[in-house]
């Protein structure tokens, strides 16, 4: 892709910064921990856009200790020329005006992220300070900015061969109401970067932890595949295509493992749509019918009927990194591609690519084929016994099944439904409830573990088909959330590590069967205490050790072994009351990572999940 000039009469200027500090949420999506790092993604972006253009080979992020965050790039450093229409500084209208950008003239950034140009002025805007430093023309130049206007003019600081931008920012507390930085967010956001750049650099540092990052790849996306399948069993090495058509490019890794399900990851312009799009459409359409015409060609599927999109794509792993000149996003977050030319041009190159590759190497086709008509055998008893599961619960009072207690009444906001581990907590729980928005669910032992089951076994579950069938929606392509009964899932387990695995159990069969109840904020965690403290007359519970250190050799300390040892009066007051408990609320922030540890944890594979322990071993808190 040819290289474009980067002038100052480059910047389009649309309009100013309006409405920024009044209403943030509507730009970076929230005023939280999310918004937070969103202001180091969209510094980052500006950054990636350049080594997009063929500029930047290296992006550095420093997190300060005065609660600050620098972004550096080798870049060519943003234009300081007076701009001929405004008549400020290329710098300052770009920092300091909303609409404002190189993304809008297609002579400096003919790829891009950040289409919307307000990235880096909304950084400005929500920063109590910002200073900018740009490298050019074999100078340095500065310019400092408060709330999102200039406090002085551009000057020059000193001399340089090099060129690039950093920008340093403190995010203002007045807007956010969390200043701290996760820095495994961080790495994961970046690590993705840096396999979708190969061969690009970043670097991220916390000054007071002195912890240390670098992520590097020449494999680009087939390395990118490679760690998403670490912990399972892959059936071939990755299969790999790209092309080239005008202004896009389109590349795609493949490979199948041994598990039940499928992983799609698509990413346009760098940026995660997780939400798919029409290259995600495309893809999906040209590999069910590659796949069905090989194995027909080929007489492979021996009267097992046609296979179907969820056939082929059980145990599939798939990356899709689309660049193109101008994508249509779905609102500011981008992240779902709506082009629909996109759809014709993915769908054409993998139907093509693989074709070919299929004719190439057979003994991978037939591994393929073979696992996908396993698939579909899957799918027709999984159906019956989804079936069983829909025959069992009509025939069970009000539809329902018969250990859950429910509650009054049907509005979801309202209604809670605790999923309780054991019977005797089940039993205190029932007695404890709140009748009229809190619904009761005791599950027996520890559940299957669906990483490794097939999806006959799942649903042939006795306690997987009560909560399936307590919660209403249907699970798989039957899944619909507006049939969901209640607003809160909890899960209530013992505060010890059969507890622990318990509540992990739980999540892998949400996480891989109704993950869209996570996505959408309905997913809970209670925190039972560890403690029960007497002191005099008071009762006083420890949910954590380091809390008990303040009591400690001064009042008779009672250690909770679980749920089951509370009576109904205490697990009310301590867990279950709305007004005094606490909750977890589960979230996904990168569902790849997610899927990734889920492998690791709960699959069949033994290797990858010591390693992962052995890594983390002194992380881990012993529960003695």
């Amino acid at each position: 892709m040819a290289k474009q000039e980067y002038g100052v009469e480059t910047i389009k200027v649309l309009k100013g910064l309006d409405g920024v500090r009044k209403r943030p949420s509507m730009y970076i999506g929230s005023t939280g921990k999310e918004g937070l790092h969103h202001l180091i993604y969209e510094v980052v972006d500006n950054a990636i856009d350049e080594a997009l253009a063929g500029y930047c080979t290296k992006i550095e992020i420093i997190l300060h200790a005065d609660g600050s965050v620098s972004v550096k790039d080798n870049g060519r450093g943003i234009p300081v020329e007076k701009h001929p229409e405004v008549k400020k500084s290329g710098l300052e209208v770009v920092m300091t005006m909303l609409h404002a950008g190189g993304k809008f003239d297609k002579k400096a950034y003919l790829i891009s992220g950040g289409l919307h140009g307000v990235g880096v002025s909304v950084v400005n805007a929500l920063s109590e300070k910002l200073i900018a430093q740009v490298k050019r023309n074999g100078k340095i130049y500065e310019q400092t900015y408060k709330r999102g206007r200039a406090q002085n003019a551009i000057k020059v600081i000193g001399k340089s061969k090099e060129t690039g931008t950093t920008i340093r920012f403190w995010p203002d507390k007045e807007i956010f109401n969390t200043l701290k930085y996760d820095f495994s967010t961080l790495i994961t956001r970046f690590r993705e970067l840096a396999f979708l750049n190969s061969g690009l650099t970043i670097v991220l540092k916390e000054e007071k932890t002195k912890k240390k990052q670098e992520f590097h790849f020449k494999g680009g996306i087939i390395a990118f595949i490679q760690y998403l399948n670490n912990g399972r069993k892959t059936l071939h090495k990755p299969i790999y295509f790209h092309k080239s058509e005008k202004e896009s490019v389109v590349e795609i890794a493949i490979q199948y493992n041994d598990s039940y399900t499928e992983n799609i990851h698509g990413f346009v312009n760098t940026i995660n749509t997780i939400e798919g799009g029409t290259h995600v459409v495309g893809f999906k359409t040209a590999l069910t019918r590659v796949i069905n015409d090989y194995a027909v060609k080929n007489n492979l599927l021996k009267g097992n009927g046609k296979l179907t999109g969820d056939d082929v794509r059980e145990g599939l792993t798939v990356v899709i990194n689309l660049k193109i000149k101008e994508p249509q996003f779905e609102g500011q977050t981008k992240t779902k591609l709506g082009n629909s030319e996109v759809k014709g041009f993915v769908n054409s190159v993998t139907t093509t690519a693989l074709s070919e590759y299929f004719e190439e190497n057979p003994s991978v086709a037939r591994k393929i084929i073979s696992k996908v008509v396993e698939a579909l055998k899957a799918r027709e008893a999984a159906k019956k016994a989804k079936e069983l599961v829909r025959r069992k619960g009509a025939l069970s009072f009000g539809n329902l099944p018969g250990k859950l207690a429910d509650c009054i009444s049907n509005k979801l906001e309202e209604s809670e439904l605790f999923i309780v581990e054991g019977d005797s907590a089940g039993g205190s729980a029932k007695q404890a409830r709140d009748k009229r928005t809190q619904a009761i669910l005791p599950i027996r032992g520890k559940i299957l573990n669906v990483e490794k089951a097939n999806p006959n076994k799942v649903f042939s579950s006795q306690e997987i088909s009560a909560i399936i069938t307590a919660l209403g929606t249907g699970v798989g392509e039957q899944f619909n959330s507006e049939k969901l009964r209640y607003g809160k899932i909890i899960i209530m387990s013992d505060a010890d590590v059969d507890g622990q695995h318990i509540k992990t159990l739980l999540l892998t069969f949400f996480f891989r069967f109704m993950k869209k109840l996570i996505e959408e904020g309905h997913i809970y965690a209670a925190v039972p205490p560890l403690y029960r403290i007497r002191k005099g007359k008071e009762n006083i519970y420890v949910y954590n050790d380091n809390e008990l250190k303040k009591y400690t050799g001064k009042s008779e300390v009672q250690r909770f072994k679980g749920l089951g040892e509370m009576n109904p009066e205490q697990l009310w007051e301590t867990t279950m009351n709305a007004k005094k408990r606490m909750l977890r609320k589960i979230t996904i922030e990168d569902a790849a990572e997610a899927d990734r540890i889920f492998s690791i944890l709960m699959g069949s594979e033994v290797e990858p999940r010591k390693k992962f322990i052995e890594e983390n071993a002194k992380l881990a808190e012993l529960d003695v």
